[in-house]
């Protein structure tokens, strides 16, 4: 990694995909990149197959999924452990919120440790959470970590992401857009709120997150740049990825994309997948962000 400097790659696609939605959920197992759920008309899921796209040949295909297979739904949620992908939340047709694994949660945000996957915040039935939970999948169960207190807002499309034990939380909309950051360390069972420096992002929504390493990357769909927060000096950083470049090199401004980290040609990186134009058109190109 040169810290400050990333690039993007448009990767190909051949067979039969999902085609252009927003609002939909990806995960990445090794090199296969499943996808599911979300709408090419506004809140109007579009049906409940499970794409694989492999990413070594860049070729889509449907799952032959069997089971309890959820049903459509926009805003839902995947992430994966191992060989399992788990989907949590989203809504139906008739804007109902869903309780794929636990209570009603839409727009929240998710990620995952090597045996529990964490969900944070997004809009229920009764308002905006603020809530952090983790489902065990060795012991089966749901696990409610304490509140963050009143300075963490509840709210809905926040960045969540895992380093070294801290479960951090940034930014997102609560009435308003939001610009803070706060964490919960798991190891002490607290919550901090943490003020940040450098090139700081302004207050945003609904934008892309990874881990690599000691950073969180979030891609701020909406000019399209990529920033980096080092959660070991709380410092921002632009990070420098081709933004204004030819389509080929750079996904360009888009929101309510898909989104997953995951590895390409050994290197750890960001996927983004699809979302919504500057025009509200709904996409349907993938790239792979490598810092």
């Amino acid at each position: 990694m040169v810290p400050g400097r990333g690039k993007w790659v448009k990767l190909d696609q051949k067979g039969t995909g999902p085609g252009a939605r927003s609002s939909r959920a990806v995960a990445v197992v090794g090199q296969k990149v499943y996808a599911f759920g979300g709408e090419f008309t506004p809140r109007v899921p579009v049906d409940n197959h499970l794409y694989v796209f492999d990413l070594n040949d860049q070729t889509w295909s449907v799952a032959d999924a069997k089971g309890d297979i959820p049903p459509p739904r926009v805003g839902v949620t995947m992430a994966s452990i191992g060989e399992t992908i788990y989907v949590f939340g989203g809504r139906d047709a008739t804007h109902k919120e869903l309780n794929g694994l636990s209570s009603f949660d839409t727009y929240h945000s998710m990620t995952v440790d090597e045996r529990r996957v964490y969900i944070f915040g997004g809009c229920g039935n009764a308002g905006r959470l603020n809530d952090l939970w983790a489902y065990d999948i060795v012991d089966q169960k749901w696990i409610k970590f304490p509140l963050p207190g009143e300075n963490c807002k509840p709210r809905g499309g926040l960045g969540l992401a895992a380093v070294n034990g801290k479960f951090w939380v940034v930014y997102g909309f609560s009435g308003v857009e939001l610009d803070d950051v706060h964490y919960f360390d798991s190891n002490e069972g607290k919550w901090d709120q943490v003020e940040t420096s450098g090139e700081k992002p302004t207050a945003r929504s609904v934008f892309t997150t990874v881990a690599v390493g000691k950073y969180v990357f979030i891609y701020v769909n909406f000019p399209g740049e990529v920033f980096a927060l080092n959660t070991e000096t709380l410092v921002w950083k632009r990070w420098e990825d081709g933004l204004g470049s030819d389509s080929n090199y750079h996904p360009g401004p888009r929101g309510w994309c898909a989104f997953a980290g995951g590895q390409r040609d050994g290197q750890e990186g960001l996927l983004v997948y699809g979302g919504n134009s500057l025009s509200n058109d709904r996409l349907d190109d993938i790239y792979f962000f490598t810092p």
